[in-house]
């Protein structure tokens, strides 16, 4: 009875652990595409900052890509691009419209495990 109770335990946390293994986030699934559409009705942008926006999202999914299949220095240009992402959105956002995207962005890149503390 003891073995069986101990059986049936371990058979449960295996498959608990095997549930849990699924859904932790990884680097390797986000290459950096953004929604631009809904991204510019949260930020309430302009029709020139939603152009400038689009490209810098094509720009940064760009960078993404790279940083995702890079064989060395994954964390480098991992950083590189998300850092450049935030300057070239500084340029073109107003100050409370990039406080929006930058608490966005932060958010995202937690959600999927990805950490930038240099």
């Amino acid at each position: 009875m003891k073995r069986l109770g101990l059986t049936l335990v371990a058979a449960i946390c295996l498959t608990a652990t095997t549930f849990a293994a699924g859904n932790q986030p990884t680097t390797a699934k986000w290459e950096g595409n953004i929604n631009v559409s809904k991204l510019g009705r949260y930020l309430k942008l302009s029709s020139v900052q939603s152009e400038e926006v689009t490209n810098i999202c094509d720009y940064f999914s760009e960078q993404m890509s790279k940083a995702a299949t890079a064989k060395k220095d994954k964390d480098a240009k991992l950083y590189n691009a998300v850092y450049g992402n935030l300057k070239l959105m500084r340029k073109t956002l107003t100050d409370e419209q990039y406080a929006k995207y930058a608490a966005l962005m932060n958010i995202t890149l937690m959600n999927k495990g990805i950490e930038l503390n240099k």
